[in-house]
């Protein structure tokens, strides 16, 4: 099973006020990325750099034809975009939950920090189809299963 461990982002990482990271916090993540690695359960995990620097792709239709629009960054809300995350591969539910609940705090020990996890989708997890057959194939061709 494999879960994002997902640092929500706040206005502080929005403004990169401080050009690098908290040396403490960085250290803290350090030790415990590496706890994961020791545990041989960690599989990604990144910073993301503040929304101005990206942009999304917003989808519909125009005059019925399907359409993308291009909207670069920056994006209002902070609090609901997301500046970093850690990927997982565990046995369960229970032990994601006891390794995110040691996940450090991303700002600093004592300031308001939201973390979310969310398991990810398995190739399994869907109805056998061609198409999916091409993305398992596609899977093998990259070594990701």
């Amino acid at each position: 099973m494999r879960f994002m461990i997902i640092v929500k982002s706040c206005p502080e990482f929005e403004a990169e006020v401080q050009p690098d990271p908290d040396p403490e916090v960085m250290a803290a993540m350090a030790s415990y990325h590496e706890e994961l690695a020791k545990a041989g359960v960690l599989l990604d995990g990144s910073g993301l750099r503040p929304s101005r620097q990206g942009w999304r792709i917003h989808y519909g239709a125009d005059n019925g034809k399907p359409s993308r629009r291009v909207v670069d960054g920056p994006f209002a809300e902070a609090k609901e975009l997301i500046a970093g995350y850690t990927l997982i591969q565990v046995r369960s539910r229970e032990e994601a939950l006891e390794w995110s609940r040691r996940f450090p705090n991303p700002v600093r020990e004592g300031a308001e920090a939201i973390v979310e996890v969310r398991q990810l989708y398995e190739l399994e997890d869907f109805t056998p189809s061609e198409a999916l057959d091409k993305m398992k194939g596609l899977d093998q061709r990259l070594g990701l299963s």
